[in-house]
């Protein structure tokens, strides 16, 4: 009985120096982290000496790139001050966390056994980043990844997770708390996949790890919080963005991997057909007038737009961007985030970048009325305006403007080109296969065509029809699909167009218009990339309905 009365004095006086250390960090206006409940990266201990850290007590955390974080006891500390300042001097950026005597000493004890790594030129051990590469080259697929991740300590997986999730080119990685066990899913080509499940007890030094590469704070469970790190590799740095959430069985976790080869696509890689391709091109070379693209979130509008940048990017030419948030940087423009908590929002910021007379704008996303009346008469005014809309497809564009309140005779003479899109995915040309269509499949792709331009050239449809379908294999994760693709629609406006603008004409109007003047669809561009062994018939009618 005496021992189980010493055990619960001895955690609720540890109870109470956390909930002092707590008190301490927020006056000290600093981020709390208790040590005993978070994976430490160990190797971040041969950054430093061993009586060096006892002596300013202060605990290497982790690191990424060039950013290191570290726990101390007291900031204010002389000691601690003067170890912060050489690790600066090494070329390290310091964050620092507060934590406890007790957090503090239980960390040091990691120093214990220690064989100290190899360290490079400005104190930065390649191990995190070397595990990730290796990781790479060592696994084919998702069934390589599940079966390597089955054999691993929990503290090993994160390294495993990004180097799996870069090969199989997932977008996204999600930890998503069940009542038992943690899920665990990568998007690849748009579509959740399940890679593995583990037990709820080895979930928190995974969310906390996290938490803490992402610069979030590690005492909040019951709010949302978002955050970012960077992974360094030798041939390009993925940027993590990380949104945490709290749920019912705790808080799950998404990454957004965001590779920088995504945005240096060229226009001729997106899909969009020769025709509109080229008109495209034309409106480009404009110096005024705004080009919208529409679809859904997650239909590649940001791609677009960034492909359009590249296109337009040439010494000269002054382009600012406001973007929320900044997903990929470019080099050679002036790229703005906005801050509403700072009072930078899309309509002000723009405002702001109208008066830099930039030859070229990009606006991230018109969301309000004073964004896209700004954004109008700045198309007018002597700039070109790359912008995204929510609407369903390209005819919504005009009458979603006018509903913004946005007067049809500052719409008609402002916009060059309106597009929409959706992303569908390719077949994997190791595996797709072709097969004879059956006659309800024929029966669809000719209503699907039905009034194709006579100027698009496109295969015969018979009773004969071959086409691809998906199979499945070890190169696409059996999912007989690799990579996407876009569909797209678009219209120039023309004056026959301006001339309904200024009517106030409704979707259905402005559709009928602008199919009898020639605009191929979304729908019928999928069906074309079906004829021509792009994608199949089941793709197309998931993205796009039947």
């Amino acid at each position: 009985m005496g021992e189980g009365l010493e055990k619960k004095l001895r955690q609720i006086q540890q109870k109470e120096l956390e909930e002092k250390t707590m008190e301490l960090a927020e006056k000290a206006g600093l981020p709390y982290v208790d040590l005993t409940t978070l994976t430490i990266q160990k190797e971040t201990f041969d950054l430093i000496e061993e009586d060096e850290a006892k002596a300013a007590n202060l605990v290497p955390l982790d690191r990424v790139g060039q950013t290191l974080r570290v726990a101390v006891l007291n900031p204010e500390n002389e000691r601690t001050k003067n170890l912060v300042k050489k690790l600066k001097q090494r070329g390290y950026e310091i964050k620092i966390y507060i934590a406890s005597q007790r957090s503090i000493g239980y960390a040091l004890n990691f120093y214990k056994g220690r064989v100290k790594a190899k360290e490079t030129k400005l104190g930065v051990v390649e191990l995190e980043e070397e595990k990730i590469s290796k990781v790479e080259k060592e696994i084919k697929n998702i069934t390589d990844l599940k079966d390597r991740i089955a054999k691993l300590a929990t503290t090993e997986l994160l390294e495993t997770l990004f180097g799996g999730a870069i090969k199989v080119r997932a977008s996204d990685i999600h930890f998503e708390p069940e009542e038992k066990d943690i899920r665990l899913r990568f998007r690849v080509d748009g579509i959740l996949q399940d890679v593995f499940k583990f037990e709820g007890k080895n979930y928190p030094p995974i969310l906390n790890r996290l938490k803490l590469m992402a610069g979030l704070k590690l005492n909040i469970h019951d709010a949302p919080q978002d955050g970012r790190f960077t992974i360094r590799r030798q041939e390009k740095d993925i940027e993590i963005r990380v949104s945490v959430l709290p749920g019912a069985y705790g808080e799950s976790i998404a990454l957004r991997l965001l590779d920088p080869e995504t945005i240096k696509r060229n226009l001729e890689d997106l899909g969009i057909r020769e025709d509109v391709l080229e008109e495209a091109k034309k409106q480009l070379k404009k110096t005024t007038g705004a080009i919208l693209t529409t679809g859904p979130t997650g239909s590649g509008k940001t791609t677009t737009l960034y492909a359009f940048v590249n296109f337009v990017n040439k010494p000269g030419i002054k382009i600012i961007t406001i973007e929320d948030p900044i997903e990929y940087h470019i080099a050679g423009i002036s790229q703005t985030q906005v801050e509403p908590e700072k009072g930078y929002n899309f309509a002000n910021g723009l405002r702001s970048i109208v008066r830099q007379d930039p030859d070229v704008i990009l606006v991230g996303e018109i969301r309000d009325a004073e964004t896209a009346e700004i954004g109008m008469h700045a198309a007018l005014t002597g700039h070109l305006v790359f912008t995204t809309l929510h609407t369903n497809d390209a005819a919504g564009t005009i009458p979603r403007l006018i509903d913004m309140g946005i007067k049809p005779q500052v719409i008609a003479p402002a916009i060059n080109l309106a597009m929409a899109q959706r992303l569908v995915r390719k077949l994997c040309p190791k595996c797709r296969k072709k097969i004879k269509t059956t006659s309800e499949e024929i029966k669809k792709i000719r209503a699907g065509l039905k009034n194709l331009p006579e100027r698009i050239e496109a295969p015969k449809i018979t009773d004969e029809l071959e086409i691809y379908k998906a199979q499945g294999c070890e190169e696409c994760n059996l999912t007989g699909y690799k990579d996407r693709i876009g569909v797209f629609e678009a219209f120039l406006v023309d004056r026959e167009i301006e001339k309904l603008i200024l009517k106030s004409p409704s979707i259905s109007e402005v559709r009928d218009t602008v199919i009898k003047n020639g605009m191929i669809t979304m729908v019928q561009d999928a069906y074309l990339k079906v004829l021509t062994g792009i994608t199949d018939l089941a793709e197309v009618e998931r993205v796009l309905g039947e």
